[in-house]
């Protein structure tokens, strides 16, 4: 039925559940193979002649990685309450599915293979932090937290592809083919996605179905791309918090999913076994970020981050002992469990905090910053592998921010937050704010 296309109600979710929440997932699933190809790919890359990449190389463009992500949730900050997250989703996804193209035929120069992996960046970031805030917008406030812990159990199962595919792989085809497949998705998910995805409630000029009044507006002047307000009195220190959380937690993914299958060689197990840990970590992932976002409705999100970044700490200081094969594993399902669950969680936090008219910029910011340490991570992790220091220093380096995440996300404050907030609803009643999730929140 063509009605079924038209976006749903603000408050009523039953169909956002289901068909949204599933090409959601599949954009996240397409978003968590691309960033995870290529930590699986490093070793292949370092290995072929043709590139000439060595270890600092293949940081650097990791790290470059980071910074079209950077790039990318600055211009979703900025453009979701002018053009819509539906519209920026589809162009996210197209830009990185291009940029995997790109890296696919990179044959002889590692320069244009980083080249590309920045547009992958690019469009990567957008798209992260333009689902969230879409799934956000069109669920319940009561359950927020959980669709977005299933929609980036997609992006969690995306990722966990890569290694499973590279132990599979590899071995027989050349590193090319990994970047074919990430590509391969968005020729079936855009079409259906532009036939079957309603746009979100809070997008300016978005219509309800209750009325026929404007659900969303588009920003004012001066507000400084979505700055103003997030950095005003009474939210200002949850959004600076907020930040950091997601420094430590972005510094955290992308240096450890860049060289753990490196680390894992480098302390004597086969490339076989390191991706197998690598899919172990990615595996946890998944089950946390279902479990963790049912839990954080209940119990609010504030104590599982916390939880879930030491948890992932705890997890690093284990591997470093050089424990048997069973407890590595173990620690791995953890680690991804703790680190990886842990972000995710950090922005199903941030969603559920902010009214709908900050929602997109908020997260769009948050992950803009904590490119940063998205940046930061790789950079490190190969300084680490490259320096005389043994192979435990690497887990002992990626413990420090877990610790730091985990103090800092218990601070974010809760009253502020939401008195800034009552604040805004009563000056700009026409905006259809909600304050229910900032209200409920848990401490």
């Amino acid at each position: 039925m063509k009605g079924s296309t038209a976006a749903p109600r603000h408050t009523g979710h039953a169909t956002a559940d289901r068909t949204v929440l599933v090409l959601a997932a599949s954009f996240a699933a397409m978003e968590g193979f691309d960033l995870a190809v290529y930590g699986v790919t490093v070793p292949s890359l370092l290995k072929d002649p043709a590139l000439g990449a060595n270890p600092a190389a293949a940081g650097s463009a990791g790290a470059l990685v980071a910074v079209g992500m950077l790039l990318g949730a600055a211009l979703s900050a900025a453009l979701i309450r002018r053009f819509g997250s539906r519209a920026l989703l589809f162009g996210g996804a197209a830009l990185f599915s291009v940029g995997m193209l790109a890296c696919a035929v990179a044959v002889s120069s590692f320069e244009l293979f980083s080249a590309a992996r920045f547009v992958v960046g690019v469009g990567l970031g957008i798209v992260l932090p333009t689902v969230t805030a879409y799934v956000a917008d069109v669920s319940a406030p009561d359950r927020r937290a959980r669709n977005v812990g299933l929609m980036m159990a997609g992006y969690a199962g995306g990722a966990l592809m890569a290694p499973l595919l590279g132990a599979a792989l590899l071995p027989l085809v050349s590193w090319h083919w990994m970047y074919v497949v990430g590509v391969l998705p968005a020729l079936v998910l855009l079409p259906l996605a532009a036939k079957r995805l309603p746009e979100s409630p809070v997008t300016p000029g978005h219509v309800a179905h209750s009325g026929s009044a404007r659900s969303g507006s588009a920003p004012s002047r001066g507000d400084l791309l979505g700055l103003k307000l997030l950095l005003a009195p009474g939210v200002r220190l949850a959004t600076v918090l907020f930040w950091v959380v997601s420094f430590c937690g972005l510094l955290l993914v992308f240096g450890i999913s860049t060289w753990l299958p490196t680390i894992m060689q480098a302390a004597g197990y086969s490339l076989g076994s390191a991706l197998l840990q690598t899919a172990a970590m990615w595996t946890g992932a998944g089950i946390g970020m279902v479990l963790g976002g049912r839990l954080a409705d209940r119990v609010g999100v504030k104590p599982v981050v916390v939880g879930a970044f030491l948890a992932g700490t705890l997890s690093l200081l284990v591997m470093s002992t050089a424990p048997s094969l069973g407890v590595l594993f173990a620690a791995m399902f953890v680690s991804g469990l703790g680190f990886i669950g842990s972000q995710v969680l950090t922005n199903a936090f941030i969603v559920t905090r902010y009214p709908d008219h900050l929602r997109g910029p908020a997260i769009g910011w948050a992950l803009s910053v904590g490119r940063l340490g998205a940046i930061a991570g790789p950079i490190i992790g190969g300084a680490v592998l490259a320096s005389s220091l043994g192979v435990a220093f690497n887990f002992y380096v990626f413990a420090i921010p877990g610790v730091i995440g985990a103090a800092l996300a218990a601070a974010v404050p809760v009253i502020r937050a939401r008195r800034a907030t009552q604040q805004h609803t009563t000056g700009s009643a026409s905006d259809g704010v909600s304050v229910t999730a900032p209200a409920t929140e848990a401490a």
